[in-house]
C-alpha cells in the first residue's frame, strides 16, 4: 500500500509492516496504526527512526533504541504490558524511546519514562509510563551522541 509521510514523502509499505497500537499512544489515543521507518542509507541500525502514523500523515514520532544513550536502561514488564502486546521474548521485543529535537540541538533529549514497546512477531505495540522508575521524561542525549560519533 502507498502511504504519505511527513519525513519521507509518498512511500510503498507492505501490510505486514503495520504495527497496531490498541490503545493508541499517549496524547493520541485515536492513532492506532503505525509503521516504523528509517533512512535507507543508514538501514535498520539508524540512530533515529520514525514511528509514522497511517491515520495521520503529518504525525511521525522520532524514536530510538534507549540502549544507545543509556546502556543500563531496564524495562519493567507487567501483566498489562503482556495484555497489550502479547508474550514478549528477547527475540521479538523492540523497545524505543521518543526523541525530542528542539531547534537548539544541544537540548535534544529522549523520554526514558514513556517507552514504546513492540512485539515484532505479532506487530502489536503500546506506550508505557513506567511508574516508580527513576527515569526522566527529558534525558539529555546531545553530548552522548557526540561522544559516540567521536568514538570516545
Amino acid at each position: 500500500m502507498k502511504i504519505q509521510t511527513r519525513v519521507f514523502g509518498e512511500i510503498e509499505i507492505s501490510e505486514e509492516k503495520v504495527i497496531r497500537f490498541e490503545n493508541g499512544i499517549i496524547g493520541f489515543p485515536e492513532l492506532k496504526r503505525f509503521v516504523l521507518l528509517h533512512d535507507l542509507e543508514q538501514g535498520t541500525d539508524a540512530g533515529i527512526r520514525f514511528l509514522q502514523s497511517l491515520e495521520e500523515p503529518g504525525f511521525a514520532l522520532p524514536v530510538m533504541d534507549p540502549l544507545l544513550v543509556k546502556p543500563d536502561y531496564d524495562l519493567e514488564f507487567s501483566d498489562s504490558l503482556r495484555a497489550q502486546v502479547g508474550e514478549v521474548t528477547l527475540e521479538n521485543l523492540l523497545v524505543l524511546v521518543t526523541v525530542s529535537v528542539p531547534s537548539d540541538l544541544k537540548k535534544m533529549s529522549v523520554n526514558l519514562q514513556g517507552p514504546v514497546v513492540i512485539n515484532k512477531e505479532e506487530q502489536r505495540g503500546c506506550q508505557l509510563i513506567m511508574e516508580g522508575a527513576h527515569y526522566p521524561v527529558k534525558f539529555p542525549i546531545y553530548d552522548i551522541l557526540q561522544a559516540g560519533k567521536a568514538g570516545v
